[in-house]
């Protein structure tokens, strides 16, 4: 996934940033919320990580506003007030979930797969595909019952085709889900991904369409 991450403390933002990016996610982060507008504008996020105290404002009307204009997209607010009336406040503006600082990133983890599962229509972390067993809770996959090890950026990829069953996705935003703003890529990353992913699972778990994309296979 891409997550966009709203959070001024350099100390914990660092520290949740390095924690999403070892479980494999894409991380933008931001310390201003005109910053967030700003690459919200221009890049697709599948959750957002929302800090509600910022220099330039406060989170909960900026998520209202951000909901009033039609964001589906997921929202995951991390807060020091801890206050039951705070967090009503926030689900009623229309958050996902919501973690008091200070906070296990470990929970973090769970707490973005949770969210991530819910969204992409899988409450069930387990899916069958194929001769593939896949936990995406875990991150573990079998092929005919055999453990296989995947990277960060392949267990990226698959949730991405797993998430959207018989859909196109295009190059462009694969690349959109594996690398932020700061990332160099090499034009042929993508391809160079699922040719390790279609070793690894089987040579028709991603089918190409040529000149247009990719689109999930039957494995």
């Amino acid at each position: 996934m891409r997550i966009l991450l709203i959070e001024d403390d350099p100390t914990l933002g660092a520290a949740v940033h390095d924690q999403i990016a070892a479980d494999g996610h894409t991380v933008d982060l931001v310390q201003r919320l005109n910053a967030a507008d700003s690459a919200m504008a221009v890049a697709t996020y599948d959750l957002i990580l929302l800090d509600l105290m910022l220099p330039d404002g406060r989170g909960i009307p900026f998520l209202r506003r951000v909901r009033s204009r039609g964001l589906s997209t997921p929202v995951i607010i991390l807060t020091a007030l801890d206050q039951v009336s705070d967090r009503i406040e926030g689900l009623n503006a229309g958050a996902d979930d919501y973690l008091v600082k200070p906070f296990d990133l470990s929970e973090l983890s769970a707490r973005i797969g949770s969210v991530a599962r819910r969204y992409s229509g899988n409450p069930n972390p387990v899916i069958q595909h194929g001769p593939l067993c896949i936990d995406l809770a875990t991150r573990c996959v079998l092929r005919d019952q055999q453990a296989v090890a995947l990277t960060a950026r392949e267990w990226v990829l698959l949730e991405a085709f797993l998430s959207h069953p018989g859909q196109l996705l295009s190059k462009a935003r694969l690349e959109d889900m594996l690398y932020s703003f700061d990332a160099e890529v090499e034009s042929n990353a993508i391809e160079v991904h699922i040719s390790r992913l279609r070793k690894k699972l089987g040579a028709e778990l991603i089918l190409t369409e040529r000149g247009l994309g990719y689109r999930l296979g039957h494995g």
